[in-house]
């Protein structure tokens, strides 16, 4: 581990993954002065071919990318007083640059996650914890999943949140260099065969790119002009020089594999090499249909003669399948903002809510009492009215609730964002927040029931409000990774017309699409969204749904980046909202369905990432842990201990039945 100055830090190092919102809580032989300071942490790819792990302060991210921040700018907020800078910007840009702090992948030991996987530590000796970081914004999950792909990990017995970096042994280290020249069976042939064929069986696309990627000249027929591989050649080996035959059991399975992937892989040709893509499909989407709002005698049934909530999760599936009917969403509407707690009856609700409209009005006469010379002393609380004034002057007056002159309703509106202010105040306002607060305020019509509504829902949404905009820029990331994973051809065409950051839909994830639907369907949209169902982050595939409807018309139409954003501004009350809601369940079915589900996908749905860990049981047989945390034994699957198991290996619509009995014997 080590910091830099600018003498030492290359300019081609390449940012392999970024991650915002990172606190570095400790570091061995720093100044207390670098910590607790914010910044960013990276992959990072070296120009001499090795990576690191680079935390880089805010302040080098603010000198070194002001026009991208510029970019980011589409919010206005108030935050706290800036520090006036002064000096040279020189020295200012060394002194940030000396602050960061780089750790090579290739001396990493350990590493470690904890406090429900938002904090992260780094050990490069073993037994001392020499860094530690905070992630602010969500947690490292997303982080630790891409680390993976760049280094072996095993998680240690004693410590299941503890990591192990495993270095390659000779064997790998040689098997590498072997399949990158293309020679392959130089020494120890039947181990190279052993894992090949080991790595085929379980997965069978992966193992046969990451062998053939790059096929240089010596697998080529120029002849007929055609790409095939000559595999005598390359699995035979060359009898002239001595090496040894390998069987041909093993050569017409793979063989065989590679004929398979023809219909299912495009090739690129270059001078040099060639290199053959898999095309991976997702399943057919199901069409599911939308069903009926909870209605009064259905809600009514399921609480208690005292009124307690029975069924809390089969009220969230009903309210997830159709909605709530508006004669009781005044009611329910609490219950899925956590105002009023599922387990309480209708007694101690009573109590919460005199005890609510205590504390309500308590804050509300903090502001309300303040002078005008406290005021003018107070420049952020000045600043934070003024916003809320301008922001209530022009929210929804088109909707007969808010027009005209002197609406008492706008009043209200003011004096809820402003209560809030005192109740948040390092969030404080900022703009958006009065498109939330109006469909509660419409429906609810209570100014005190209104308030701790907006407030459950901003404890759901805060980071959207982030003055770094780190929230943002994190749900804009995985938004492109799920359209990506869902409609490449989409996600290609976005990324060729400057468009692939997603930024045309900041505004639907700002305010939760507040401004695309009518109050209406904007209420039903709201509701089924905060029941949590069927995953994690549902919003995102919510806006992929959109997409993907207007995929079409995008492409056909060869949209650039200006048409793109105007095409989305202009679906504004023009989406139907119970089949867009109807689409994006379809997508989350099929896309847990997929065969080549990612880890880094299966996180934004917050599912368990497929990480498999080996573990001993009390009979020393090694087992493993799957995402479900259920235990297989390894020799259920093992074709060696079950010698006459068949298995049909499938992807992306392809099968292909291998009989393993004789090539295991074979090998054996």
């Amino acid at each position: 581990m080590s910091s830099s100055s600018v003498e030492d830090i290359p300019e081609q190092c390449k940012d392999l993954f970024t991650q915002d919102g990172v606190l570095l809580k400790a570091c061995m032989g720093r100044p207390i002065t670098d910590l607790n300071s914010i910044g960013m942490l990276c992959v990072v790819l070296n120009p001499n071919g090795s990576k690191c792990i680079e935390w880089r302060p805010n302040d080098l991210i603010t000198i070194d990318s002001d026009t991208q921040d510029q970019e980011w700018a589409v919010v206005n907020t108030i935050g706290r007083r800036q520090r006036t800078l002064s000096g040279n910007i020189t020295s200012d840009y060394a002194n940030a640059r000396s602050r960061i702090i780089k750790i090579a992948l290739d001396d990493l030991k350990t590493f470690r996650v904890t406090r429900n996987n938002q904090q992260m530590q780094f050990s490069t000796k073993p037994g001392i914890w020499q860094t530690t970081f905070y992630f602010q914004h969500g947690n490292a999950e997303i982080f630790v999943a891409n680390l993976k792909n760049h280094i072996k990990t095993a998680k240690t017995r004693h410590d299941r949140n503890t990591y192990v970096v495993i270095e390659p042994n000779v064997e790998t280290q040689v098997l590498n260099k072997s399949f990158a020249e293309l020679d392959i069976f130089t020494e120890n042939t039947t181990d190279v065969v052993w894992n090949l064929v080991s790595n085929f069986k379980h997965r069978p696309y992966e193992t046969t790119m990451t062998a053939f990627s790059k096929l240089t000249d010596i697998g080529s027929n120029p002849q007929q002009g055609c790409s095939t591989i000559d595999l005598e050649k390359l699995y035979y080996g060359n009898e002239a020089n001595g090496k040894r035959d390998v069987s041909e059991e093993v050569a017409d399975l793979l063989t065989k594999s590679m004929s398979a992937m023809e219909d299912a892989t495009t090739v690129t040709k270059s001078d040099e090499y060639e290199v053959i893509s898999v095309k991976p499909t997702l399943p057919p989407r199901p069409i599911i249909p939308r069903g009926t709002p909870l209605s009064t005698e259905k809600w009514e049934g399921l609480q208690d003669t005292e009124g307690r909530v029975t069924e809390v999760d089969g009220v969230k599936q009903l309210i997830f399948r159709g909605g709530v009917a508006h004669s009781i969403r005044q009611s329910v509407w609490k219950y899925l903002l956590d105002y009023t707690p599922w387990h309480m009856t209708h007694t101690e609700i009573r109590s919460l809510q005199r005890k609510r409209t205590e504390e309500y009005f308590s804050m509300k006469l903090q502001w309300r009492s303040m002078t005008e010379g406290q005021e003018s002393r107070f420049s952020e609380y000045r600043d934070r009215k003024s916003l809320v004034e301008k922001d209530v002057a022009r929210t929804d007056r088109t909707h007969p609730f808010f027009a005209g002159d002197n609406n008492p309703n706008l009043a209200v509106l003011q004096d809820i964002l402003m209560t809030y202010v005192m109740y948040n105040f390092d969030l404080g306002y900022v703009q958006g927040m009065s498109d939330i607060l109006a469909p509660l305020l419409l429906l609810l019509g209570n100014e005190v029931d209104s308030f701790w509504c907006f407030v459950g829902f901003m404890e759901r949404i805060a980071y959207n409000f982030d003055m770094d905009q780190a929230g943002m820029k994190q749900q804009l990331l995985q938004l492109q990774q799920l359209l990506t994973f869902c409609s490449p051809e989409l996600a290609q065409h976005l990324a060729q017309k400057d468009s692939g950051n997603m930024y045309f839909c900041f505004r639907w994830l700002l305010v939760w699409f507040k401004r695309e639907f009518s109050f209406r369907d904007i209420m039903r949209l709201w509701e089924v969204l905060w029941t949590g169902l069927p995953c994690a982050n549902f919003h995102l595939l919510i806006c992929v749904a959109i997409l993907d409807a207007e995929k079409d018309t995008i492409i056909n139409n060869n949209y650039g980046f200006t048409e793109i954003l105007k095409h989305v501004n202009d679906l504004s009350m023009c989406l139907d909202v119970d089949k867009i809601l109807s689409t994006a369940e379809g997508m989350y079915h099929q896309i847990i369905s997929a065969h080549h589900l990612t880890d880094q996908i299966r996180i934004i749905l917050g599912m368990t990432p497929l990480n498999v860990s080996v573990s001993t049981n009390s009979d020393d047989e090694p087992t493993t842990s799957g995402a479900n945390g259920m235990e297989k034994s390894e020799n259920a699957r093992d074709p060696l201990l079950n010698p006459g198991m068949d298995e049909e290996l499938e992807y992306n619509g392809l099968k292909i039945s291998v009989v393993t009995t004789s090539v295991w014997a074979l090998l054996a």
